[in-house]
């Protein structure tokens, strides 16, 4: 009775440490939605996000009237749509590797888009081809994105 309390014990204390790596080493990315940044007006924070399989993208509504949204063909096979709605904040956390684009609903027009990268970029391909078909300055902002990959 005593070993298979001691096994027992030994599982769950193996069980509770390898749960605790797995959180302890996923990190969390903050992407600010913003009226201005600098010269800029209606954009992303960050505006080319890094980071791996298991991480959590935040997005904050730091000022109000945006939204993040996913781009429709710039998300890799098997990911769930990004969508956190206006005025709010959102948290994702990302598990397939690959490229996400987003976009603010009402000001993609003006160029209000991002690219997240997850691990490899599988879908680069795709992804840039739908990047494409966007309005010209979202186009033209996500091209220079896509050149620093």
């Amino acid at each position: 009775m005593r070993a298979k309390r001691m096994r027992a014990a030994l599982l769950f204390a193996a069980a509770t440490a390898v749960a605790g790596v797995a959180s302890a080493s996923a990190e969390t990315a903050t992407i600010e939605m913003l009226n201005k940044k600098g010269d800029e007006r209606f954009v992303y924070s960050a505006p080319l996000v890094r980071v791996e399989p298991g991480d959590t993208l935040r997005i904050a509504a730091t000022d109000k009237g945006h939204n993040a949204v996913s781009i429709g063909g710039m998300l890799p096979s098997g990911a769930e749509p990004i969508n956190v709605p206006f005025n709010k904040d959102g948290e994702i956390t990302l598990t397939e590797p690959g490229v996400y684009g987003i976009k603010c609903t009402p000001h993609v027009g003006l160029g209000m888009v991002a690219l997240v990268v997850v691990g490899d970029p599988a879908n680069l391909d795709a992804a840039a081809a739908a990047a494409d078909k966007l309005p010209p300055k979202a186009k033209k902002r996500m091209s220079e994105l896509f050149s620093q990959l």
